[in-house]
């Protein structure tokens, strides 16, 4: 029997047909529920999180006032706009694991904005009353936070077009959108919306407070204020590995589960975000589906440490020293014995003394859970997608560990092993001398310093916005760091591994 195409109209002969069970949802969608969730960025990730956490408060607890509504502001979003228009805005989410396949049709976005087309309609969607929360995946360049300093990056072209009042109606970055909706609701005399991070970033709603914040002080004080005392913006721990969908993934959907989807989701059954109950105007009961709602920022913090320093730093010890020795995917990696003990003795030996304790949460426990998760083989996680963007994942994931090991005097040696394969694989070159696309918004200087430096780390480490002076002046961190650069630039990352291993 022929796959059928994902829409509305098939979702009945969808979920019944097809050798596997299919999932789909049984709410009712459009017009009949209001969206309460406008969400800016819809790619795999939010499409396997937020919005099956939404789905599911559809589908088990009636909810109608929280569907959402999609919107993409970059050009290359027209992609995901054809994709959701196409199928009346349904897509699959693909869970896999060594137990097997589960597909699961997801009904909770509703519609989907494409601001280069009408931008004026993204402002007035987030403006409209119905709207309770914007919520956030735009990646760390999207927040224009300058890592240094702190602040805002006023001076990058981008912000400076939006603080212009003739380009109000015309933003280009979402604090530009942000700002013109609440400008509008402010003069409507309605409550803030919520805005609500779910990028991987530590303090995701503190820094989205404080760059908006800072964006409406430059355009209207007054509205700043308002933005100050009123404005929610909620810290929240987000996690599931999402690996890119591919041709074959939408191949294996229509073979197993006889359903044809321009754009299925591929992820593991794990699923967790951890929030803080910080809203302005009302949210949807997110801890009946599964999420941990928490009391302040300090209980978020806790959970985003573990995660950002054992899973996150984890990752960054499977992909840059993997994609160094030859590897393609996380779970090949992991079946390295030499990595799986490296990847396992960095988290219980030197990550996991730092962190702190949180009751109920058992860390041995959470490591093995990692461990499971890195070598699900089904996932099919490419080297790369762990790998991208470094320059914005190393400080927040293998560096905070090494510092605090400095001031405690603590064991660092596989956490600088990581931070030199790291340099070591700016520079492009794998260790059979294969040349590879590095993604990272300062790629150039980057390798700029890192040919420069050779085994030296000195170059690298003065930048900056990147590196502390705890870090550069910290013998004991110097000589590890030189030693393993020194070693991987000799031998490979293979043969230099085993020194690292107990």
């Amino acid at each position: 029997m022929a796959p059928l195409k994902l829409n509305s109209k098939n979702l009945p002969q969808i979920a019944a047909a097809g050798e596997a069970q299919v999932k789909a949802p049984t709410y009712q969608r459009g017009g009949a529920v209001k969206e309460g969730i406008v969400h800016v960025g819809v790619g795999g990730f939010h499409r396997a999180h937020l919005a099956v956490y939404v789905d599911q408060l559809m589908e088990k607890h009636g909810v109608t006032d929280y569907a959402i509504c999609g919107v993409g502001l970059q050009p290359f979003d027209a992609t995901m706009r054809d994709a959701l228009g196409s199928q009346d805005h349904l897509y699959t989410v693909i869970e896999r694991s060594a137990k097997g396949s589960f597909a699961h049709v997801v009904g909770s976005i509703n519609s989907y904005l494409f601001a280069p087309d009408d931008r004026e309609a993204v402002i007035a969607k987030m403006a409209h009353p119905d709207t309770h929360i914007v919520s956030l995946t735009i990646t760390e360049s999207g927040y224009y936070y300058n890592e240094n300093t702190h602040e805002l990056q006023s001076e990058h072209p981008d912000i400076q077009f939006d603080l212009q009042p003739a380009n109000e109606k015309a933003p280009r970055t979402t604090f530009g959108f942000l700002y013109a909706a609440l400008a509008r609701r402010y003069q409507q005399g309605l409550k803030p919306f919520t805005v609500m991070s779910c990028d991987n970033m530590q303090k995701n709603g503190s820094i989205t407070r404080h760059m908006l914040e800072s964006f409406a002080r430059l355009r209207n004080p007054e509205i700043a204020k308002w933005i100050a005392e009123q404005g929610a913006f909620p810290n929240a721990m987000v996690d599931r590995i999402t690996p890119q969908t591919s041709a074959s993934d939408k191949t294996a959907l229509a073979d197993n589960f006889g359903i044809e989807d321009s754009w299925p989701v591929v992820t593991e059954p794990f699923m967790q975000w951890v929030i803080e109950d910080q809203f302005s105007d009302g949210r949807p009961p997110f801890e009946k589906v599964g999420a941990q709602v928490v009391k302040n920022v300090h209980d978020v913090e806790e959970f985003e440490k573990h995660k950002l320093r054992l899973l996150n730093g984890s990752h960054s010890a499977i992909g840059y020293p993997g994609q160094l020795a030859g590897f393609k995917y996380v779970h090949e990696v992991m079946e390295n014995p030499l990595f799986s003990k490296f990847v396992w003795q960095m988290m219980q030996d030197e990550v996991k003394p730092l962190l702190p304790e949180i009751p109920g949460v058992n860390i041995d426990e959470y490591c093995k859970t990692l461990i499971e998760r890195f070598s699900n083989p089904t996932i099919m996680d490419q080297l790369p997608r762990i790998c991208l963007n470094a320059s914005g994942k190393i400080p927040q994931f293998i560096m905070p560990s090494i510092a605090e090991a400095i001031w405690v005097t603590g064991p660092f040696r596989r956490l600088c092993f990581v931070a030199a394969a790291w340099f070591h694989y700016i520079k492009g070159v794998d260790d059979s001398g294969k040349t590879f696309q590095v993604d990272d918004p300062m790629r150039e200087e980057l390798q700029a310093k890192a040919r420069a430096g050779g085994t030296n780390p000195a170059e690298l480490l003065s930048i900056k916005s990147l590196f502390g002076d705890d870090l550069r002046g910290d013998k004991r961190f110097i000589q590890e760091i030189t030693t393993a650069m020194e070693d991987i630039a000799r031998d490979g990352i293979l043969k230099t591994l085993p020194k690292y291993i107990d």
